[in-house]
């Protein structure tokens, strides 16, 4: 997996405070959500690397081979059964044991710009509350507009974790048209 030169760091952090009273998820016709099954690495890894435009990149050392990894945690949204999209309810201590992880998050560029970001991030979030977790954060790059657009949708509000964050994040707000 290839850096990107157009990323920023440290990442930008958002945070939802509160996974209660999520909304229900309500998919578009034709569209379903589901769980990780064995044989999906290909699926998962054509989305990402389609979505990231990464040229490689390994489910097994990305998400499988992790002690997190629950096949329950690792979310497709599908096309009449194709898988088109993913989100991982992910877990990482470092953030606490009440907050989960949004985690690689995409969508294959055929199918962008209708939601299904947002749709299954939704159900990740649903999936984190059934784990328990209370809040979730997740981290993302200045240049993925659309993303954060969603995430913002979604309840997620910046989390400042440098002192370089302040002025991108007030760039980004500009940028949205959103008063900071």
């Amino acid at each position: 997996m290839a850096e990107n030169p157009q990323r920023k760091l440290p990442q930008l952090v958002m945070k939802k405070d509160d996974l209660t009273n999520l909304p229900p998820l309500v998919l578009p016709k034709d569209y379903s959500i589901r769980c990780f099954k064995p044989g999906d690495e290909f699926a998962w890894e054509n989305i990402i690397k389609d979505a990231f435009n990464y040229e490689e990149v390994s489910f097994k050392n990305s998400i499988s081979s992790k002690k997190e990894f629950i096949p329950e945690r690792v979310l497709f949204i599908c096309h009449n059964d194709v898988p088109v999209g993913t989100a991982t309810a992910w877990y990482d201590p470092k953030w606490g044991e009440m907050t989960g992880y949004l985690h690689m998050v995409g969508v294959i560029k055929k199918h962008t710009g209708k939601g299904l970001g947002f749709y299954v991030s939704l159900a990740a979030l649903h999936r984190m509350a059934s784990e328990g977790r209370k809040s979730a954060v997740l981290e993302t790059d200045d240049f993925r507009i659309p993303a954060i657009k969603t995430y913002l949708k979604l309840g997620f509000s910046p989390l400042i974790v440098h002192e370089n964050q302040v002025e991108r994040w007030n760039l980004i707000m500009k940028l949205l048209k959103i008063k900071g």
